[in-house]
């Protein structure tokens, strides 16, 4: 695809794209705002390098895609419910989205993509790794895809039940709010592939965080499947990885793309803002 207002650069042969001549902090014509979603839609994961953007300048470039979602679950940054604090300390050990994982699917709407920006990063490791979808589907055999279309994915949110908030907080500088309603999120029913309704193409979706079962089985019986198709989604040729620096912008395709965190930088902080802009339910 050819760009007139931008510079779109590929990271790998599955997804991701870095995005250069572009100021999110600025107002983005339509022209510009035009080829961004176009190069989003084609690459599933774009990125923009040396950014210097206020809380408002943030959530005025996810505007553009949507309402926001506030998070269900975490604590907001103060004065901003529609960002959520991405933050790892020197002092503690685990951090948000260490494994493989869309977002929120638990929700019969899960979020339509999310935008993380880099306030201060170790000077190395805390890179992210991003998986298509659409490839994991893709190089399937004809028979399981035939199979898989016919199954429904059954999706929770225990990983971020209140019942256990108090002791992920002691681990993680991100804060679970605590004062969440005792009562277990209900589960949501998602097609296991999913057809993006702008690309058309077929994606894969479950992931180990939130996919538990398919529907009319049980977890026994759902497991075999589900590991196979957990170790599949993210074989290293459907994947890119995003080094960060201050001031990088990420901005993943929920629907076709999982994303991971790598905690891999002992003793260092790691801070970053996201927001999240809100999707429909899949089909």
């Amino acid at each position: 695809m050819a760009y007139a207002h931008i510079e779109v650069k590929p990271i790998s042969g599955s997804c991701g794209a870095e995005i250069h001549g572009v100021d999110l902090s600025q107002p983005i014509g339509n022209a510009a705002f035009s080829e961004i979603h176009d190069a989003f839609v084609e690459h599933q994961v774009v990125f923009f390098r040396n950014q210097d953007l206020t809380e408002d300048q943030h959530k005025g470039f996810g505007r553009r895609f949507g309402t926001l979602n506030i998070h269900p679950r975490y604590v907001p940054l103060e004065g901003h419910p529609e960002i959520f604090p991405i933050r790892k300390d020197p002092e503690h050990k685990r951090i948000v989205g260490e494994s493989w994982h869309h977002d929120l699917t638990h929700l019969p709407e899960p979020p339509m993509g999310s935008i993380l920006y880099a306030l201060e990063v170790p000077p190395v490791g805390g890179d992210t790794m991003f998986a298509s979808q659409y490839e994991a589907y893709e190089s399937l055999s004809d028979g399981m895809k035939e199979l898989l279309c016919s199954l429904t994915g059954v999706h929770d949110n225990r990983i971020q039940s209140p019942t256990i908030s108090a002791g992920r907080n002691e681990e993680r500088t991100s804060k679970l709010r605590e004062d969440a309603s005792s009562e277990e999120e209900p589960e949501c029913e998602h097609p296991v592939v999913i057809t993006h309704p702008e690309s058309g193409r077929k994606a894969l979706y479950v992931n180990r965080v939130r996919t538990h079962r398919f529907k009319g089985m049980t977890e026994e019986e759902s497991k075999p499947l589900l590991e196979f198709l957990f170790e599949h989604s993210h074989r290293p040729e459907f994947t890119c990885r995003f080094r960060w620096q201050k001031g990088s912008v990420a901005f993943w395709d929920n629907l076709c793309v999982m994303h991971k965190a790598l905690n891999d930088y002992p003793g260092h902080k790691r801070y970053m803002n996201r927001v999240t802009v809100n999707g429909a339910r899949p089909v």
